[in-house]
């Protein structure tokens, strides 16, 4: 009987090995997929350079990113409210939990402008004031400082892969889209650094404060462009005065970066940072520069050296790098708190299972006694 016993003890393991293995596959195939649908966003991202020089009127940056973030916003803000609305089957709390509360009014206007209301008009400057290659490593760099802010506001560790590998994409992209004649603007280096670091902070302190309870991600999204093309709206008038001109290109181009490039991307993308490790979704990043290259490529009848050809498979190599993709500290934690709760209970299984062969061996030497 204790044989047996060790034996139903070795099945009652070797099945709670097998169980786990099958979770963690379908775990890290959830993970996989949510990070494909979060990459769409700086994809799309990656088509507002060509947008910007070729559909977009000169000399309008601030205006261009309030036009993508305010009607983008207003229109999330009211597809929220009738997603909460439609899930709750009622209008009164349900239509409240679609607006800010308490100390989410001054949260969301602080992301807001992070993410948005700076970010956006800095994107445009150094887009016009820079060759696009030189506008898109800038704003790789965004995913270095998302890596270094993750220390203090997130309390994550920084490693030495992480840093190798998002200075490997910053110069895998620059191998990309910095071309020999490229010309270097201070007003325009300047702007794409701001850029860059304005949205990494925005980004780590969107992971650190999350989402209210019961609020969805296009609710979220649609506070912080709402709240950031508020911001531009005095800016934007003061800055640059009437609105421009605008055709028929550029109505289409206004429509492609506040609807695909405001709504839905941020949508993804916002999502994507409440569900996954925030370095993970930081070191997408390069992916819009890549983009941009491949517009530039398919549209404008641009070619690829080998040079270049050997940098994008860099960038991409970083992108999917184990060090980006990597679960963080808690997520390994939690992991290991529960393999070590089902090796306790597989000891537990196995004393059980021993006890009752001792009580059987027992009980029939007393029945051979009588």
């Amino acid at each position: 009987m204790a044989a047996r016993g060790r034996r139903l003890a070795r099945m009652n393991t070797t099945m709670l090995r097998r169980g786990h293995g099958e979770r963690r596959t379908a775990a890290l195939t959830a993970v996989a997929a949510l990070t494909a649908v979060t990459a769409l966003a700086p994809m799309v991202w990656g088509t507002t350079y060509f947008v910007t020089t070729e559909m977009l009127p000169v000399g309008h940056p601030l205006f261009a990113g309030l036009a993508r973030a305010l009607p983008a916003g207003l229109a999330a803000v009211v597809i929220g409210a009738l997603l909460s609305r439609t899930r709750a089957g009622r209008t009164g709390p349900a239509a409240r939990r679609a607006l800010p509360h308490g100390a989410w009014w001054w949260k969301s206007a602080v992301l807001g402008i992070l993410n948005i209301g700076l970010f956006f008009p800095m994107l445009f400057i150094s887009a016009e004031r820079l060759p696009g290659g030189v506008a898109a490593t800038l704003g790789a760099v965004g995913s270095l400082a998302v890596a270094l802010l993750a220390v203090p506001v997130l309390r994550e560790r920084l490693t030495v892969r992480r840093v190798a590998w998002g200075v490997a994409g910053v110069a895998g992209v620059g191998l990309v889209v910095l071309g020999p004649g490229a010309r270097l603007d201070a007003g325009g280096v300047l702007a794409g650094l701001a850029g860059a670091v304005s949205m990494a902070l925005g980004v780590t302190l969107t992971k650190r404060w999350g989402r209210p309870d019961g609020v969805g991600p296009v609710s979220a999204a649609g506070w912080q462009l709402t709240a950031g093309g508020l911001f531009l709206v005095p800016v934007t008038f003061l800055a640059e005065g009437a609105p421009p001109a605008i055709d028929g290109r550029a109505t289409l181009g206004y429509l492609w970066l506040g609807l695909v490039g405001g709504l839905i991307a941020y949508v993804l993308w916002f999502r994507g940072i409440g569900r996954l490790p925030v370095t993970s979704v930081a070191f997408l990043a390069p992916l819009s520069p890549l983009v941009a290259a491949a517009v530039g490529v398919g549209l404008l009848g641009e070619e690829l050296s080998g040079l270049q050809v050997a940098g994008f498979a860099l960038a991409l190599a970083a992108v999917r790098s184990p060090g980006s993709s990597r679960p963080g500290g808690s997520r390994r934690l939690g992991w290991l708190r529960g393999r070590r709760r089902r090796r306790q209970a597989s000891s537990r299984w196995r004393s059980c299972d021993e006890d009752r062969g001792l009580r059987g061996n027992r009980h029939g030497r007393q029945s051979r006694g009588r």
